[in-house]
């Protein structure tokens, strides 16, 4: 016989109803965890905490990224990959860093190989930042499934090689923006002290005056760099893979090396400006053609035999293959003229390497970065009066404002030759392209632990990127 109250039983009947829906809730709330998008990793700048994730490694920018160590990243780094070369040489390279006799580092690489190498990553996540540097084909699609699957990304440029590409890292920014996480790319010229200093001094107007603007055949602003397919890094030759010399995967020159000068063009331009590339950009013409590689030169770079079948069927009647790594284009960025030009040749000539040349117009001086023969084809900074300027007034400007560079860049000097001043810039400062990568690492992990980028970086990312694919269509045209 039930003889308790009615009034205890009815208590009762509320506390279970009460402690289903709690049960519910709690499911609920576990089942919105373990569903949509993984909580971003956040930073405080604290040791270790940077755990990288290597994802389909194939250029040697991938490995540059790990020549030195940091503080706040963990030494563990977990690579995946494709099977293939691409990712045993990566590895090799990691190898000779940690080999090696001075300052070597302690990188301990986790591996996997695979033909689901991007599904596996985002299954395991023994990371939180992907740093991408390899086959530009997939590249796009790489960084939009990290981004949407809450990673923070550092790519190697380009980070797309076509306008489709280019939509889908307009998309991956804006995914990036919604998840919290920040996705970046390596500009590694903005860390050149002879560019460092031609920006100062554009920026300074006593010496510079105005940016002028220019016209069609006589541009404001002139970058134009000249490249080589075999040269040597680390000390040793380098290998390229076979793809890098087919431009569906490598991508053409129009979309390389030409993403550093339209980025140093805004950089040096419009410091801590965004740039949107409907508003304030304007194609006006682009053309591109191709440098001739020979069998034998293939061989020399790739190591290998023979030219695989996909390059196989791009030879000519003579059978060199014709590689479109070379173009030009002409356009104005908010009225200013600008021509941005890039050429690849096999190999540079002994004692020569890659080469710089960079011209930016005041209306008082003109500031040109020169790395010719006469430079010892090392670059070198100096300033000409503009048409019609006085060379004495400048020369006194030249005085004050290097007189300020020696606070940030002490043993910076100044020379005079004929009608123009050369910045002489001490040895100290010219720490080489290697070395760039660890500046560009060293800024990233600084805006990881900020928690975001400069508010202008990803407005004017989203614009280099369609200027340069904008200019890529036009010279196919």
């Amino acid at each position: 016989m039930n003889c308790e109250a009615p009034t205890n039983r009815q208590g009762r009947g509320r506390a279970r109803r009460a402690a289903a829906a709690f049960g519910l809730v709690c499911m609920l709330f576990l089942m919105s965890c373990s569903s949509g998008t993984p909580q971003p990793a956040t930073f405080t700048g604290a040791a270790g905490e940077v755990r990288l994730m290597t994802l389909a490694p194939g250029h040697f920018h991938a490995a540059l990224v790990q020549k030195t160590t940091y503080d706040q990243v963990s030494p563990v780094v977990h690579v995946y990959a494709p099977k293939g070369a691409d990712v045993h040489d990566h590895l090799q390279r990691i190898e000779a860093f940690n080999r090696r006799a001075e300052n070597p580092t302690q990188w301990r690489q986790r591996t996997y190989v695979g033909d689901d190498f991007l599904q596996r990553m985002l299954d395991e996540r023994p990371g939180n930042v992907v740093v991408i540097s390899g086959n530009n084909r997939n590249k796009a699609e790489y960084i939009r499934a990290c981004v949407d699957a809450g990673l923070h990304v550092l790519a190697d440029k380009p980070m797309c090689i076509d306008p489709a590409g280019c939509h889908l890292i307009e998309q991956a920014f804006d995914i990036a923006d919604r998840n919290g996480v920040l996705l970046y790319d390596i500009m590694t010229e903005r860390s050149e002290i002879t560019t460092i200093l031609q920006r100062e001094l554009v920026q300074n107007p006593e010496v510079f005056g105005t940016l002028a603007k220019g016209d069609i055949d006589d541009p404001a602003v002139v970058k134009q760099s000249v490249h080589h397919f075999f040269k040597y890094i680390a000390g040793s030759p380098i290998k390229r893979p076979g793809w890098y010399f087919d431009t569906t995967q490598q991508g053409e020159g129009m979309v390389d090396v030409t993403t550093h000068l339209v980025d140093l063009v805004m950089w040096e331009c419009f410091p801590g400006q965004s740039i949107d590339y409907d508003s304030d950009v304007r194609m006006l013409r682009a053309r591109r053609w191709p440098t001739l590689i020979s069998r034998e030169q293939f061989a020399k770079v790739t190591r290998l035999d023979d030219f695989p079948a996909y390059l196989k069927q791009k030879l000519n009647a003579d059978g060199a293959l014709p590689c479109y790594a070379n173009g030009e284009m002409d356009y104005t960025i908010r009225q200013i003229h600008v021509r941005v030009s890039v050429a690849w040749e096999f190999q540079a000539p002994d004692g020569a390497g890659d080469t710089h040349y960079s011209i930016m117009r005041g209306s008082r001086a003109n500031i040109i970065i020169r790395q010719g023969k006469d430079e010892h084809y090392r670059p070198e900074l100096c300033v000409e009066p503009a048409a019609g300027a006085s060379g004495d007034a400048l020369g006194a400007a030249m005085e004050r404002a290097v007189a300020a560079l020696q606070q940030s860049y002490p043993g910076v000097s100044l020379e005079r030759q004929d009608d123009r001043w050369h910045v002489r810039i001490p040895d100290a400062y010219r720490i080489g392209h290697e070395a760039h990568f660890r500046q560009v690492m060293e800024r990233y992990l600084d805006y990881l632990a900020r928690g975001a980028l400069p508010e202008w970086e990803v407005p004017n990312m989203k614009a280099k990127y369609r200027t340069i694919t904008e200019a890529l269509n036009l010279s196919r045209g």
